[in-house]
């Protein structure tokens, strides 16, 4: 079985970004839901980046740790990892077991799926000036 390619980690962080904007149009969002897609939007784009450049795509959701392992192949990841992207690290488990905060407010989440769309969008140029986008 051959590893997943640079097109089906974008098809799976495009469908969480899906259901993260569509349950955020609820009019009562499961806003740990919204920040968990969120979350793994971003963390299957750069996981699509790293494979885009053949780097081995480490079992994490760190997204700082990943945006580090970008910028070992493109220094412009810095800004994202200089803006507030890697917080959206704290949904990745926190989000899925009960805790201290078991939903975050709306704003918090409109936030997370805000976050998600600028490493969509960051990582999606990318892939495209790398050739790795061939979408059907």
């Amino acid at each position: 079985m051959s590893p997943p390619s640079v097109q089906a980690w974008v098809r799976k962080a495009e469908s969480d970004l899906k259901v993260a904007r569509d349950e955020l149009a609820t009019s009562e969002p499961a806003t740990d839901a919204v920040c968990f897609h969120s979350q793994q939007c971003a963390e299957k784009y750069l996981k699509a980046y790293l494979i885009c450049h053949q780097q081995e795509t480490p079992r994490t959701h760190n997204i700082a740790d990943l945006l580090r392992r970008c910028m070992d192949i493109d220094i412009r990841f810095r800004q994202l990892l200089e803006s507030d992207v890697p917080l959206l690290t704290s949904y990745a488990v926190a989000m899925r077991y009960p805790g201290d905060e078991l939903f975050p407010p709306v704003e918090e989440a409109r936030d997370a799926v805000r976050l998600a769309e600028q490493v969509k969008e960051f990582v999606w140029a990318r892939l495209t000036e790398a050739g790795c986008l061939q979408l059907d």
